[in-house]
């Protein structure tokens, strides 16, 4: 049995789909039948400008094989990262034309990495496995001019269309997308097996009470924001006017890099409560958890974006440390039912947000049904069986 895996990002890269990716070629290995192999086609770390490492372009261990493509250099404008997507869908297609598998797998957020995946697995006359991680087309028609919108998403409409109905399985990693889905394409089969915890927050440990390193004397408390830093998070629309409002009471820690990073840094200019550093790896990054106060999370106000849910919950919850979340929709409803200590605002409105963070306790909580519950082995594990069976 031989299975391929496309995934734009993979470790050593930052992102929810890297994470995502290794965690399932790991149950995979675990659970192919003697003698198997997978194949990951990937690119090397690209994710942030700001963040990079060294890493063979092709490497075996036991019954896994990635190979990486090296992208031509991009920022986080839409012509560049399509320049790179194509370089990686070309030499991905080179790669996979000598091979026959039994089954492609791809996992997508931009929609172009399924219908790669959708190309390739018609040319190897395989099964197609697609794990959607958001909704592009929604997305695309709120993000850009109205001039463009219409016919940019015509276009990926109809690739949409010809990349799900391709499909032997399609997996949704929020429910809140099944609307829309399950109103397109009532014929399809779809699963739900979200983001999760990872093994490395499933050991975090925060001591019930115990104060941050770095909180002041006159009880300054830390906020932390981690993650991508761009339209679609919306903190250059709600961070600014926050810290003129909390100025000698927060300050704000963002961690991260992307398209809207230099605004968000022209829009803080003057104000001594905003610090903006680089994208960190996760052991440095769990550091930073431990002596924030509260956690951020926020999503710009999109329709679109009422959808998803974030994979950020899943470690910030794990933390035990307090959320401050700017968030509707399908997100908002699952912070409110599944974790605890939780202050949820209207994305965008800095007045409900200050609000809300009246209501948090500073005190860190014990999770562990949460951790439990939502465990990214356990999924991953479920997920990988379940790709097998549409092999059989």
């Amino acid at each position: 049995m031989r299975i391929l895996v496309l995934t734009f990002y993979y470790p050593p890269d930052l992102s929810a789909g890297s994470f995502r990716a290794s965690n399932l070629v790991a149950s995979l290995a675990k659970q192919i039948p003697p003698g198997g192999q997978i194949d990951v086609v990937t690119t090397l770390p690209n994710r942030y400008r700001t963040f990079t490492m060294e890493v063979p372009r092709a490497e075996t261990q036991e019954a896994i094989q990635v190979r990486r493509v090296a992208l031509p250099p991009h920022q986080s404008g839409m012509l560049d990262q399509s320049r790179a997507f194509w370089t990686f869908a070309r030499e991905a297609q080179r790669l996979a034309a000598g091979d026959r598998y039994d089954l492609v797998f791809a996992t997508s957020s931009r929609l172009m990495t399924a219908t790669l995946g959708s190309w390739i697995a018609r040319r190897q006359g395989a099964p197609l496995y697609l794990d959607i991680r958001d909704i592009f087309v929604d997305t695309m028609r709120e993000v850009l001019p109205r001039a463009a919108a219409l016919p940019m998403t015509t276009l990926l409409g109809a690739l949409e269309r010809r990349t799900i109905e391709r499909a032997s399985r399609v997996n949704l990693v929020s429910a809140g997308f099944e609307t829309y889905f399950r109103e397109r394409y009532p014929h399809q089969r779809f699963s739900y097996f979200t983001n999760g915890v990872d093994e490395e927050f499933t050991q975090f440990t925060t001591p019930v009470g115990a104060p941050p390193q770095e909180r002041t004397a006159a009880g300054v408390k830390t906020i932390v924001y981690a993650g991508n830093v761009g339209d679609g998070q919306g903190l250059h629309a709600v961070l600014p006017e926050l810290a003129r409002r909390a100025e000698g009471r927060l300050r704000f820690r963002v961690i991260g890099d992307g398209s809207r990073r230099r605004e968000l840094q022209a829009r803080i200019e003057g104000l001594g409560n905003v610090v903006i550093v680089p994208p960190m790896a996760r052991p440095t990054l769990m550091e930073e958890y431990r002596r924030a106060d509260v956690l951020f999370l926020h999503l710009n106000d999109y329709e679109a974006f009422k959808r998803v849910l974030p994979s950020k919950v899943f470690e910030y919850a794990a933390t035990g440390k307090p959320i401050w979340a700017g968030v509707g929709g399908y997100a908002a409803r699952f912070l409110a039912d599944n974790v605890d200590n939780v202050a949820i605002f209207t994305p965008c409105d800095a007045s409900a947000a200050m609000t809300a963070f009246a209501q948090l306790d500073f005190s860190p909580r014990g999770r562990a049904e949460f951790v439990r519950r939502f465990s990214r082995r356990a999924i991953s594990d479920a997920l990988a069986a379940d790709i097998l069976a549409t092999i059989r």
